[in-house]
């Protein structure tokens, strides 16, 4: 059964400008009825403000939840924070926490949005306002949910707020699989960072995969795995520069499942980026990706 966290509030108005848009949060859930696939639906509480607070600068935070976001952090963002706009950039992190304590009962769970890992310790950035994967490994381990978390970051680009945010922690481990000449121009310093050449199509991201991941899980034996699953590496992606295609996409996807099932380790997915003009094309890949996940775990 595919457990999927979602809350209505995930989907705003276009911001605007229009060079973000929200309704692809609804949309995932079209494409997922579409499907015909089995899915139980979990809606999520906002994340509490102290938890908020143990990762993000608390003056932003207040910045955020007083809607008094300064214009050039909102710049940097790429949107306004409006009142829609921060609360759902509250329940996006506490959609990541109960996907990973649905993981944690049933082996996969997914949040329909999340997978901020752009936002940093006193700013958002790069559609990214709170950083959603940083905030619920921090909350889950202080509650004694796990012990060790590995954050597995395969979108197109590097997950540098998650890097920089974490940065010293011996209990988390931060991947980022990405394309090395894409955003962000500045990268921050994974544990350990894989910076692809533009073009990289199935065969070789999934040998780098193959061959990162397995060491990975070895040795660090986290207890939870919090999964970044953009689909931006889709060779039509608008802001990737990968060539993965569907199929590349399903197997990154099933692989990383395999992986993890086979050391019993649980895993929550989040959606991260996904871009272009076709919206609902976008909206199939984030649900195919889901999808997959859950049938890797179901085996």
């Amino acid at each position: 059964m595919l457990h999927v966290v979602h809350h209505p509030a995930y989907v705003s108005p276009a911001t605007t400008d229009g060079a973000f848009r929200f309704d692809k949060y609804g949309l995932v859930m079209d494409a997922l009825r579409e499907s015909g696939v089995a899915f139980t639906l979990h809606q999520p509480e906002p994340m509490p403000r102290a938890w908020m607070e143990a990762v993000h600068d608390p003056a932003y935070v207040d910045e955020v939840m007083a809607l008094s976001v300064p214009p050039e952090k909102e710049r940097r963002i790429g949107f306004p924070v409006t009142d829609r706009v921060m609360r759902r950039s509250l329940l996006s992190p506490g959609g990541t926490w109960l996907a990973a304590k649905l993981a944690l009962a049933h082996g996969y769970g997914a949040n329909a949005a999340g997978g901020s890992h752009h936002a940093l310790f006193d700013t958002g950035a790069g559609y990214c306002v709170f950083n959603d994967l940083a905030i619920a490994a921090h909350r889950l381990i202080a509650e004694d949910d796990a012990r060790s978390i590995l954050i597995v970051d395969l979108d197109v680009h590097q997950g540098d707020g998650t890097a920089s945010l974490l940065a010293g922690r011996s209990d988390i481990f931060t991947l980022s699989i990405h394309a090395e000449k894409n955003f962000p121009v500045r990268k921050a310093r994974s544990t350990l960072d894989i910076g692809l050449p533009d073009s990289v199509a199935d065969a070789d991201y999934m040998t780098v995969l193959a061959d990162a991941l397995p060491r990975i899980l070895d040795d660090f034996a986290p207890d939870l795995i919090l999964y970044q699953a953009g689909v931006d590496p889709h060779v039509e992606d608008r802001l990737g520069r990968l060539a993965l295609t569907d199929a590349g996409l399903d197997a990154r996807d099933r692989f990383v499942m395999r992986e993890a099932k086979a050391r019993a380790i649980p895993l929550a997915s989040t959606m991260g980026g996904g871009y272009g003009a076709d919206r609902m094309a976008i909206a199939r890949r984030h649900a195919a990706s889901m999808i997959a996940l859950a049938e890797e775990a179901a085996i």
